[in-house]
């Protein structure tokens, strides 16, 4: 009975999204997958609202009142984070320079963060493409 449960410490992850191509918005997509990876075997639980807000049927990133309204919600939930951690491997985008402003304001530690070297990101970001897309419910027919 004095066993507590341990819970994880709340990290918003920051990570590019929108590309100047479809293929650089693809890579950016799997490499933020990679990050929120990192982030759950750090021990931590992350969200990364760029790969929850642009799914298909939720909002637009293209359209740039979506996109902002996106963003803004991820910072409303991270309001409750601890930490707004910076996977910077790809660079900054303007998506995470409006993020660090906010949490800089907010009074949220911000970490910068790295997967590896420039050669060791390519190649795995190359091997999470390989992953087929799998949804399991866990409903049994």
């Amino acid at each position: 009975m004095g066993n507590k449960i341990k819970v994880p410490k709340l990290v918003l992850i920051e990570s590019p999204f929108r590309g100047e191509s479809h293929d650089t918005t693809r890579n950016n997509l799997l490499y933020a997958r990679l990050c929120v990876r990192d982030s759950v075997l750090r021990g931590e639980a992350p969200y990364a609202s760029h790969l929850f807000y642009t799914q298909t049927g939720i909002l637009d990133d293209k359209i740039e009142e979506e996109r902002m309204q996106g963003i803004d919600a991820g910072l409303a939930w991270g309001a409750n984070a601890i930490l707004s951690a910076f996977y910077i491997d790809m660079g900054i985008s303007r998506g995470m320079e409006y993020g660090m402003k906010n949490a800089e304001k907010a009074g949220r530690p911000i970490e910068e963060r790295s997967l590896g070297k420039p050669k060791e990101v390519k190649s795995m970001i190359e091997e999470m493409a390989k992953k087929k897309p799998f949804i399991d419910t866990g409903i049994l027919f």
